[in-house]
């Protein structure tokens, strides 16, 4: 045999298990700022939350603010908000008409419109589209007041920023949110009706019966209230609060100047809308468990 394999010999590195037991704090290090600073971003936002709501019924009023950021949440938000509703309700009833046709029910078109429109799609709907268009322009208004030291300003004038200019946006979008959501409801239905009417060849008075069936079908809050109207009106207003606290929150602690600003946007429309969905589904279970019809 005129050679043999040997095998090679591994030979030890000394410094990994130094390395090792130098990475492993590091990484604990980290881990303990990163959840420190998670912790103590929550606790600043439901603390920015609560003294928005609570300046709500403090000294001094800023009715003209308030009326201000009505009109900017509302009546500025309009048009995108009849548009969603509207194509909104026109696919729905579109799709519900073909699944329905296979167990010739689609006279029930109007029912599961309005249904999934008022308790589910449209406050949804009506709240992502606020939080991409109230949301970001919140972030950067007050983000751009807070690069530019303005914000400094109000503290050394003795004003409160939170005061002045979180809470009245809070306030309108607590107002404005709900009746926009109704605005898209009524809309959406409508949308759904001429479908109904000019594809399915439903006729209108059915679809409005089979919507009025819908909405009594529910059950009754208080003796006169629909149980669907509730489900649909408490949605808005939790997510009313959720998009301009956000907003609110992550303006005010804008920091890198321009860039910044633009961060401080984008953070608000994601954060926001995730928001949105989440609670959502718990909203949806904690109804559904004490509105039995």
């Amino acid at each position: 045999m005129p050679f043999a394999l040997q095998r090679p010999r591994l030979q030890h590195r000394g410094p990994a298990p130094a390395l090792n037991r130098t990475l492993l704090p590091a990484f604990v290090t980290r881990l303990n700022r990163a959840t420190r600073e998670k912790v103590s971003a929550i606790q600043e936002y439901f603390i920015l939350g609560g003294k928005s709501l609570r300046f709500i019924f403090a000294r001094p009023f800023y009715h003209q603010d308030v009326i201000q950021q009505m009109e900017e949440i509302g009546v500025k938000s309009l048009g995108i908000v009849l548009l969603t509703g509207f194509f909104t309700g026109m696919v729905l009833a579109l799709q519900s008409s073909v699944a329905l046709q296979r167990f010739g029910a689609t006279m029930y078109v109007g029912s599961l419109v309005s249904g999934s429109i008022i308790r589910e799609l449209g406050p949804v709907l009506a709240g992502l589209m606020v939080a991409g268009r109230v949301g970001s322009g919140i972030a950067a208004q007050l983000g751009s007041m807070k690069v530019t030291e303005q914000i400094d300003a109000l503290n050394t004038l003795g004003t409160d920023p939170i005061k002045k200019l979180a809470t009245p946006r809070v306030l309108a979008a607590l107002i404005m949110l709900p009746i926009l959501t109704i605005i898209n409801d009524l809309v959406a239905i409508i949308g759904g009706n001429v479908i109904a009417t000019l594809v399915v060849g439903i006729p209108s008075s059915m679809y409005w019966r089979t919507v009025w069936d819908q909405i009594i079908a529910g059950g009754f809050s208080f003796g006169f209230m629909p149980n669907e109207f509730i489900q649909g009106l408490v949605k808005p207003f939790v997510f009313g609060g959720i998009i301009s606290i956000t907003a609110c929150y992550f303006g005010l602690n804008t920091t890198g100047g321009t860039e910044g600003v633009g961060i401080a946007t984008t953070r608000t429309v994601v954060t926001a809308s995730i928001s949105i969905l989440v609670s959502d589904y718990f909203l949806t279970q904690a109804m559904l468990a004490v509105l039995v019809p």
